[in-house]
Order: C-alpha cells, then sequence, then structure tokens
C-alpha cells in the first residue's frame, strides 16, 4: 500500500524486483537538471513500475511517486528471474511489453523536441484523459497537478497555466481545482499534430 505522494522507489536505489499496479495511479519521474524533474509517463491498474531498472546496473534509472493512495504487488527480482526462465508465455510477453514500451518512450522524446509547447500540453491532457478516464461529473480521472503536467509536457508550471487559461477561454477544456474536464478533445488533436 502507497499513500498519494509516497515515493514507490527512487532514481539510484538498488533495484529489488518490480511492481503491478493493483488500485490508483503513479508517475514515472526523472531528474532533470539540479531542480527540475521530467515525468516519463504516468501509470493506472494493471501496469507495471520498476521495469527499467531490471539489468544494466542494477540501480533505478528513474523514479515512481504514488499520484493516488494505491495497492501493487511486489515482485522481488528472483522470482522475477525465475518465472521469467520457466514460463516461456510470461517471457513473450514481458518482451512484447518492453517493446511497447521502447515505442513510446521514442515516440515521446520525438514529440518533445518537435512539438510546439501548446502542443505538448494539449498532448498531456489527451494522454491524461486517456489513461485515467473520466469520474462521474466528467472530469479525469485523476486530479494532477499543474506542475505535473508541466513536468510530463517537458516546459515550466507558467507555460502550463497560460496554455489552460486559453484552452479555457476557448472552451476547449474546464477547471474546478485541479480537475480538469475536456470538452474539445478534436480541438486538443489538431493542437496536438
Amino acid at each position: 500500500m502507497f499513500k498519494k505522494g509516497e515515493p514507490i522507489f527512487k532514481q539510484g536505489e538498488k533495484v529489488v524486483g518490480i511492481f503491478f499496479l493493483y488500485e490508483g495511479a503513479a508517475k514515472v519521474h526523472k531528474k532533470w537538471g539540479d531542480e527540475r524533474e521530467l515525468i516519463l509517463r504516468f501509470t493506472s491498474a494493471g501496469e507495471v513500475l520498476g521495469h527499467r531498472g531490471i539489468g544494466g546496473e542494477g540501480r533505478y534509472p528513474v523514479s515512481a511517486t504514488a499520484l493516488t493512495d494505491m495497492k501493487a504487488c511486489f515482485i522481488d527480482n528472483g522470482f522475477l528471474e525465475k518465472t521469467a526462465t520457466t514460463n516461456h508465455s510470461f517471457l513473450y510477453k514481458l518482451m512484447q511489453f518492453y517493446a511497447e514500451e521502447l515505442q513510446n518512450a521514442e515516440m515521446r522524446m520525438h514529440n518533445l523536441a518537435a512539438m510546439d509547447v501548446k502542443g505538448r500540453v494539449a498532448e498531456a491532457l489527451l494522454e491524461l484523459h486517456k489513461r485515467f478516464g473520466t469520474d462521474r461529473e466528467g472530469y479525469i480521472g485523476v486530479a494532477v497537478s499543474r506542475q505535473d503536467i508541466a513536468a510530463y509536457a517537458g516546459t515550466t508550471y507558467e507555460t502550463v497555466f497560460k496554455c489552460l487559461k486559453q484552452f479555457i477561454r476557448q472552451r476547449t477544456i474546464s477547471t474546478s481545482g485541479k480537475r480538469i474536464r475536456l470538452h474539445e478533445k478534436n480541438k486538443l488533436k489538431k493542437i496536438s499534430q
């Protein structure tokens, strides 16, 4: 069990295993310079955390932090290795997961380099909507801070604030505190292309 805001593991710590999320949401992030962070992805129930640390130097190259209260199943390295060497179906699924993860990471890096900041903020909102769905009132299912949106879009809090204000004026989105409702997903898709 992890409480909202609690670290699941930290960049540079020794890898001891991976986590399968049962409930809740988390962010996977990396230090970017001295004080900034870059959010690499958001995760929800049914996804894996800590897999980037398997192999290599034996240290987690990223951090993971709970965005909501969450429940996860921890699988230690020894059990994971035994399962992968004896269960070929599991190993194949794990390889497919890594391949998809690599493709997504490459696409994100391309978008961060090639897309203007307004497009990156629009893409971040669409990704949050896709990842977390909506609550009963139509807001994105997990309230994500403006700072986290900035860290995901590779920009500053101030820029995100300006973009969100512009989207609100255009009636593309609406907000209530940290919660965001998307009204015009097609407009956001056009902005992000």
